[in-house]
């Protein structure tokens, strides 16, 4: 090789190096523990997931956005959502977490649930009832919106990309204490929020993980949800706090590993639930393009 080639390949190999160095790889996390009194949703921890998951990824080197409590209202969530599809940077990593209460949303015209319900995720402003003329649901999050804003970062991040969403909330499951000890403490609502009052019944569907087409131009992703649609999601006591289930196995996990466009690690997050012998009847649920 001659003198000007060593050259030149030393400058591409350093310009590789420092871009790889100033890649940027964002995350959003969302951790509500106390609604307000008039939104009919009680008490959780979603705060203190917040504590662990930041810790993690700013561990990672990760540019974290942090909504808590108040600060978790509908427009600030979806406003920061439209930040992340806005700051992706091509071939990096997008980290989400929602730590909250979800509710089935009775699906409208035109409909595409199989079951006719949407899933929701509970923002701070939100209400458990429909009350026409006082609310109507607008500060649910509904899947079908958050599968836009999925869409608008996979295209920022582009092929070389990941998109990571973890989904520590229960669309179904029990908001009452009845079949539960004491000092369990369950996300979400069996209520469905519908204008006429129609009660929801869960779809049993024991499938534990779904794949996610490849598209060209749009990033890998990969979505981490706490358990099955008819199942609740419990908390879990450890460390004298309580946290999310889903939210405490994936700290764990990653702790040690990297996120990356494999299933190693997401299975491991999967096993420690399922070992963990107060989740018996709680199974972990992921969809993957990979």
């Amino acid at each position: 090789m001659t003198l000007k080639g060593y050259i030149s390949t030393c400058l591409i190999t350093l310009f590789v190096a420092l871009s790889a160095m100033g890649q940027v790889n964002n995350a959003l996390i969302i951790g509500i523990s106390d609604y307000p009194a008039s939104s009919g949703f009680g008490k959780i921890h979603g705060e203190n997931d917040c504590e662990i998951i930041g810790k993690m990824l700013d561990n990672k080197g990760f540019k974290t956005a942090t909504l808590v409590n108040f600060q978790a209202t509908a427009a600030n969530i979806r406003t920061e959502l439209k930040k992340l599809a806005t700051n992706s940077v091509k071939g990096s990593c997008v980290y989400i977490h929602f730590s909250c209460h979800g509710q089935p949303f009775e699906d409208k015209p035109p409909f595409d649930e199989d079951d006719l319900w949407d899933e929701s995720l509970i923002a701070y402003d939100a209400k458990i009832n429909y009350q026409s003329g006082v609310y109507e649901g607008k500060n649910h999050i509904l899947d079908d919106e958050l599968s836009e804003y999925f869409n608008e970062i996979r295209k920022k991040l582009g092929n070389d990309g990941l998109l990571c969403v973890v989904i520590d909330a229960c669309h179904s499951g029990t908001s009452s204490r009845d079949d539960f000890d004491d000092e369990d403490i369950v996300r979400g609502t069996k209520l469905g929020f519908s204008e006429n009052g129609k009660p929801f019944a869960p779809r049993i569907n024991k499938q534990g993980n779904f794949k996610i087409d490849k598209i060209s131009g749009l990033s890998d992703i990969i979505i981490l949800e706490a358990c099955r649609a008819y199942q609740f999601n419990k908390e879990v006591f450890k460390d004298n706090k309580h946290y999310g289930s889903l939210s405490y196995y994936v700290y764990k996990v990653l702790e040690k590993q990297n996120i990356t466009k494999s299933l190693d690690w997401v299975l491991e997050v999967k096993n420690m639930l399922e070992s963990d012998i107060t989740l018996s009847d709680q199974n972990m649920v992921f969809e993957s393009s990979f």
